[in-house]
């Protein structure tokens, strides 16, 4: 009898939030239980902490619902398991269900998983790749590791696609290196120049809203730094010698409103 293989981790999701391509939506929904153990609820499961879970305390299917308050497009849905801490608790049986309400829910999703101890990613997509766009997903653990009677689930996130902007696609700034190079700048939006990128890259032709020229990027990754400017002094001619100029920055003498009055009798 062969021994079916491990489930595999799926990658970090905060490397998908890296990408810019989705974004994590779960603070928008209210979360449910079907039960739990004092201490190990929905804010164990959302608190970012691998160390801590939720544990059901009633009999199977262990249910986690997730409702949003207007239909919302959902992509992908990333669950933490870990089956060497959790053993006899872990999950090995999941139904991914969507609908409008308790009523309509269907199963969209079904997995079997194999001593899972990282991410699994469940994408929450039709036959054509597309997202769902859905009120309510519910997440059911049918069955655990050696019929384990409750259940573990370290942490869940739902991430919904970013909408490319209207105005064009274009690379996006995800490196820290990218992002020093990256200034707002009104005076040259939707103008085309030739972009340089830390590592020497050149982009060629290169269209972006609020980008630097491609003389202020460039002096930038050859490492110049702008000088500090003073307004005061750009206004004063550049021959005049530096005591005119201390002279002219000096704080004007405020007239005394008393000594006005004994002038004028």
């Amino acid at each position: 009898m062969t021994t079916p293989n491990k489930t595999p981790p799926g990658a970090d999701p905060k490397q998908l939030e890296r990408t810019g391509t989705v974004r994590e939506i779960g603070s928008q929904a209210v979360w449910s239980l079907s039960s739990c153990k004092p201490g190990f609820g929905v804010d164990q499961l959302r608190d970012d902490n691998l160390e801590t879970y939720w544990q059901s305390d009633g009999s199977q299917p262990h249910l986690v619902n997730i409702q949003f308050r207007r239909k919302t497009t959902v992509k992908t849905l990333c669950i933490y398991a870990d089956y060497k801490s959790d053993e006899s608790y872990t999950p090995s049986k999941i139904s991914v269900r969507v609908g409008n309400n308790f009523h309509n829910l269907q199963e969209i999703r079904q997995l079997e998983l194999v001593e899972p101890s990282g991410w699994i990613h469940v994408p929450l997509t039709d036959n054509h790749k597309k997202p769902t766009r859905t009120f309510m997903i519910q997440i059911a653990v049918l069955a655990n590791h050696q019929n384990g009677r409750d259940t573990h689930m370290r942490q869940i996130k739902i991430y919904t696609p970013v909408e490319e902007s209207s105005i064009g696609k274009f690379p996006r700034c995800t490196t820290i290196d990218f992002m020093m190079y990256r200034s707002i700048s009104p005076n040259n939006a939707s103008r085309k120049f030739d972009l340089y990128l830390p590592s020497g890259k050149q982009l060629t032709n290169f269209e972006q809203i609020g980008m630097t020229s491609k003389a202020t990027v460039e002096k930038r990754r050859l490492g110049h730094k702008p000088k500090p400017s003073n307004p005061l002094s750009k206004k004063l001619p550049q021959s005049e010698p530096d005591h005119v100029i201390r002279k002219q920055l000096l704080p004007l003498p405020v007239p005394d409103p008393q000594q006005s009055c004994r002038d004028s009798h």
